[in-house]
């Protein structure tokens, strides 16, 4: 191998040794920029984080696992398409349950480029979490998972 391959092999190693984060590593150069949150700041110094995830179309099922030390909850929904990720679900009222209700929203990350439909099952999507025994002491005698056309509920 000639000293000028040589050189630029052990640069492009060097520099792909860089974290992800890094710009100096060759495999983000081509990658978008975007963000995956959003912060801003308030001129009162309230911070406010915007999510740019939107819910899932439609929550198809839930379910309440009862496991040592609490409840795993598992939401499973469609997507309006194919190519929806990143599955989450988020508590609403700061995970406080309001009147008994425990909220959580059902978001997911769009494409970054139009995907086709296809079926239901290619585009379905599942989010989950843990509750622990002390937070349902607390006085959570359901638990809802919203989407954008409907939402489930399920009792621990």
């Amino acid at each position: 191998m000639k000293p000028a391959g040589i050189t630029l092999l052990a640069a492009t190693l060097l520099l792909s040794a860089c974290g992800n984060s890094a710009s100096l590593n060759p495999f983000n150069w081509f990658r978008s920029g975007d963000s995956e949150v959003v912060t801003v700041t308030t001129d009162d110094g309230v911070i406010v984080i915007q999510d740019p995830r939107v819910l899932i179309d439609q929550v198809t099922a839930l379910r309440v696992d009862d496991t040592p030390g609490g409840v795993i909850v598992t939401a499973t929904g469609v997507a309006a398409s194919q190519g929806y990720f990143r599955a989450d679900l988020f508590a609403l009222n700061e995970g406080e349950p309001q009147n008994g209700v425990l909220t959580y929203e059902f978001r997911v990350l769009k494409p970054l480029t139009p995907q086709p439909v296809s079926t239901p099952q290619s585009r379905e999507i599942t989010a989950g979490g843990f509750i622990s025994d002390p937070r349902l002491r607390e006085g959570i005698r359901e638990i809802r998972v919203n989407g954008a056309r409907n939402s489930r509920s399920a009792r621990p």
